[in-house]
Order: structure tokens, then sequence, then C-alpha cells
């Protein structure tokens, strides 16, 4: 079998069949609408999307096309960013910043009832929470927390500790993972950057769809050769007279460790597949890499 080219030198069309749109969500559709609607205009029979939102909440969507789907799960983990509007319903308190700081902790919540999730107490780690402006009863808030922490119900809970009540007014995501507002772009950006790739010019098409190795930045790589990679294609684990070299996260502090996520990549660049390490890769022989998704 062939093996994908490496990210740099990829066509459009395999851009497209494996790639990332760090897309800004509009206020109005879902997530799952959206996504359905970029999957459409790329001509893909598949897409996934790094984290739902509430049709109200805008921002930081990255949205993985064709094959690409198949590695969602990186972003199940992600921490989160928001920018959110705090509505008190009474008068602030003089410590209300004191107030907030408390919730920059381990908390607890339930699920609301409109949830796609069981409903039951569990915990979340809220990694920082920063009071940015304070006007009459409305907070500007940065969250940064663990994924799947319902902020609508933080809001609500420190409006409680507060002793005024409170809800969430806007919403806005502003990272996920390592996806941030700083290259956030539109529908109308990804629509007119296909148009434009139909006529002969892809530059704008290149800017707004990155391959799909973006979304895996944070994990640490193994780096098999082309031979181990045509047989990972067709289900086989990754064996050490496979691995060239294992390499740390270009982002972040990961590195190979035993029973982590890992990525498996060409010498080139190119994905593989996701596994978890279960073994030396400066080993003679035996498993290296167990499978979790072939990308290839």
């Amino acid at each position: 079998m062939t093996l994908r080219a490496p990210p740099g030198d990829r066509d459009v069309e395999s851009l497209l069949s494996f790639g990332v749109v760090n897309l800004d969500k509009p206020p109005g559709p879902s997530a799952h609408q959206v996504a359905a609607w970029v999957r459409d205009a790329a001509g893909q029979d598949r897409v996934a999307h790094g984290g739902t939102l509430d049709p109200k909440v805008t921002g930081c969507l990255p949205i993985l096309l064709g094959d690409a789907a198949r590695m969602a799960r990186v972003f199940d983990d992600a921490v989160k960013e928001y920018v959110a509007v705090l509505e008190l319903h009474d008068r602030a308190p003089a410590d209300i910043a004191d107030v907030v700081a408390e919730f920059e902790t381990e908390i607890y919540q339930k699920p609301p009832r409109k949830s796609a999730v069981k409903r039951q107490l569990r915990s979340r780690r809220i990694h920082a929470l920063d009071v940015l402006e304070r006007e009459e009863r409305r907070l500007l808030l940065r969250v940064r927390c663990e994924s799947g922490t319902y902020i609508r119900k933080l809001c609500h809970d420190i409006g409680l500790a507060a002793g005024t009540g409170a809800h969430m007014g806007d919403l806005r995501r502003t990272a996920t993972g390592t996806f941030d507002d700083g290259s956030l772009c539109s529908m109308h950006d990804l629509v007119d950057a296909l148009a434009f790739a139909e006529e002969g010019d892809e530059s704008p098409l290149r800017d707004v769809v990155l391959p799909a190795e973006r979304a895996l930045v944070h994990l640490p790589r193994v780096v098999v050769a082309p031979s181990a990679a045509r047989e990972v294609a067709e289900g086989a684990p990754v064996y050490a007279p496979g691995v060239v070299d294992a390499e740390p996260a270009e982002v972040g502090d990961a590195v190979p460790a035993r029973d982590a996520p890992v990525v498996c990549v060409t010498p080139e660049g190119s994905a593989v597949c996701l596994g978890t390490l279960v073994g030396d890769p400066d080993a003679a022989d035996g498993l290296v890499v167990e499978l979790g998704r072939v990308l290839v």
C-alpha cells in the first residue's frame, strides 16, 4: 500500500481528507450542526469536533476532517479555556474576588438534566480562574479547566457562595488543548478558501486547513520505519525491529513513558496510528506500541 505523503507535501485533496480546522463557532447552531456543515462543504464522509458547545456559545471548535475523525479521542482530556460573563443577582460583595478564587481547585458537579452523560456527581479541576473585569453586578471571568466542566454550573455555584445568586451570561471558548483563539477561522473563511482552491489558488485553504498531525503535537512520538507503518495499516502492532526512534512531544513536556498514549509517525512525520507504549523503544525485540487507532 502507499503511505500518506508528509504533512508539508500533501495536495489539497489529501489535506481535506486528513486535516484539521480551528473553527470559530458562531452563535446559533450546535457544535454538531457546525461540524455537519464543514463536512458537506469539504466534501468529506465524516468529521469530528473537539468538544461540544451549546448553540449560544462561540469560539474554539477544532474540527477533524475525513480519516482524521478517527483520532477524535485526543480531545477527550484536552484542557479547555473559556471567557464567561458572570451575572450576579445583587450587588457584588466586597470580597467577591476572594469568593471566586476559592473555586480554583477541584470542584464537584452534577451534569444538568439536558446532558448526554449520566447525571452523577463527579469532580473536575479548575486550573485557573481569574476576574478580568468588574462592572456593577457583572464579572468577566477567564476559566481554564478540565474537560467536561460545566461553566454554567460553576457560575451558579459562585453566586451561591457569594450570597447573591448568579447565572452565566455570554460564554466563549478561547482554547481547546493546543488550539486557541489566536488562529481561528470562520465558516466564511473556510467556504471562501474552498472556492479559491477550486479556481486554482490553494494558499487560502492551506492557511485554514492544517495537516491532522497538528492535533497530535501534545503527544510523545514513536518513529517507525515505512515497512512497519505498512504492517500497522493492516492491523499489526508496533514491534521493536520497526522502531526508528522515540521523541518527546512537540508541544509541552510529555515524553515517551510506559503505559502512556503515543502517536506513531513515519520518519517524514506522517501519523500512522495512536497507541499505548507498552515496551522499550530501544529494545532489540518485543512489542513496543499496542494499537489504539490506525490512521492510514
